[in-house]
């Protein structure tokens, strides 16, 4: 008997798998505030529509446990502002992954307001714990232009909550605003690492420009789908301070 647990254990991976059991739930939390414009908007969904969409990070999901993650996309704004643009959806393979991307392309524009970053990661929380899905990582994924909160929760309450629920923070700092100028802050990297992110494994991967926005989002999927980080970021503790 025990030869046959220890045998369950080690091939834990194989056995088999509920109709909601994934190895990744992700929250994409997208920046929607006054600093990005509607096509600056368009441009983010088309950009994670195209990545979710790539081979390579299809290959990722392919290498999780169950071969399917499961994925929202939020964008928020001010702090009764955040709108779930794609709910829940399970993605397995390049149809599921079109399915996604067809949905967040076509959806009308919602959230406003100034920035509230602790109510957005408190929406990201909610949204993984109100869900049905079983999972053995789970991930917000934060971008934005800044680390300005203009009202609801701290950030720092709200990043502690979300920690201590065992949720890792990861970050996309969005520094060109696509070409309309740097941010005031010219340490929005750092800010990034010392404010939001979090969580075991957490990393920051920076967008310079339009023309790698797209690049930096697929190379943030593919290292949040394989739980690995940026081979130079640092390495946090499990519930940084």
């Amino acid at each position: 008997m025990r030869r046959v647990l220890a045998l369950l254990l080690c091939l834990g991976c194989a056995l088999p798998a509920t109709a909601q059991d994934v190895e990744l739930e992700l929250v994409l939390l997208a920046d929607s505030s006054g600093s990005i414009d509607y096509d600056e908007l368009l441009f983010q969904r088309q950009s994670c529509a195209e990545a979710l969409q790539s081979p390579e990070v299809l290959g990722a999901i392919a290498s999780t446990a169950y071969q399917r993650i499961a994925v929202t996309y939020v964008e928020w704004a001010g702090v009764t502002s955040q709108d779930v643009v794609v709910d829940w959806t399970i993605i397995a393979d390049a149809s599921d992954a079109a399915g996604f991307a067809a949905a967040l392309e076509n959806a009308p524009a919602r959230a406003f307001g100034r920035n509230a970053i602790g109510a957005a990661l408190l929406k990201g929380k909610a949204l993984i714990e109100g869900n049905d899905i079983t999972s053995w990582r789970q991930v917000i994924d934060f971008s934005g232009d800044s680390v300005n909160n203009y009202g609801g929760p701290s950030i720092a309450s709200a990043r502690r909550e979300v920690l201590e629920a065992g949720i890792t923070i990861n970050g996309l700092a969005l520094l060109c605003r696509f070409c309309s100028g740097r941010p005031g802050n010219p340490n929005l990297e750092a800010d990034f690492r010392d404010r939001i992110i979090g969580g075991i494994g957490s990393f920051v991967i920076t967008a310079e420009d339009a023309a790698g926005f797209t690049e930096a989002v697929k190379k943030k999927l593919i290292l949040e789908i394989a739980g690995r980080t940026p081979e130079d970021a640092p390495i946090p503790a499990a519930f940084r301070p």
